[in-house]
């Protein structure tokens, strides 16, 4: 390792890829993809584990086939930009459940948040009965993709 970064060859690289679009691929299929027998194939993901390059797996659900047909993004200006604020704000959003992702940004907007609800008429509700009641909100901007 040179640093901190990590030394990686052409194999880590295709055992990541894979990973990262497949994550349910087993040792033995990626050890057949990529050329390496199953056992450094099991090396090579424990690894990046133990090195927090891999964090976590995930599932990628598709809300649309749940009924959650609308995706919103919205941006969020606080009032204060402290500590205490950012705290807050996080922990009030984690209780909303239309609320899929979120992300603590620079520039005009505090936040940004992925909102996913079954219809326009849900969300409409979510942001006037639950989002704008969050106590620092100073302003939002909703937009459709």
């Amino acid at each position: 390792m040179v640093g901190n970064i990590p030394k990686i060859d052409k194999f880590d690289i295709e055992i990541l890829s894979i990973l990262r679009t497949e994550v349910r691929t087993s040792v033995l299929e990626i050890s057949e993809r990529i050329g390496l027998s199953a056992t450094p194939v099991s090396r090579r993901i424990r690894r990046p584990e133990e090195q927090g390059i891999i964090t976590r797996y995930a599932a990628l659900i598709d809300e649309a086939k749940l009924g959650y047909e609308v995706s919103v993004f919205v941006s969020v200006k606080l009032d204060k930009q402290v500590d205490d604020s950012l705290a807050a704000f996080e922990a009030a959003i984690q209780d909303f459940s239309e609320v899929v992702d979120f992300w603590l940004m620079t520039g005009n907007r505090d936040y940004v948040l992925r909102v996913a609800t079954r219809s326009l008429a849900d969300f409409e509700s979510f942001l006037v009965g639950r989002l704008t009641r969050v106590r620092g909100v100073a302003s939002i901007e909703s937009s459709i993709p």
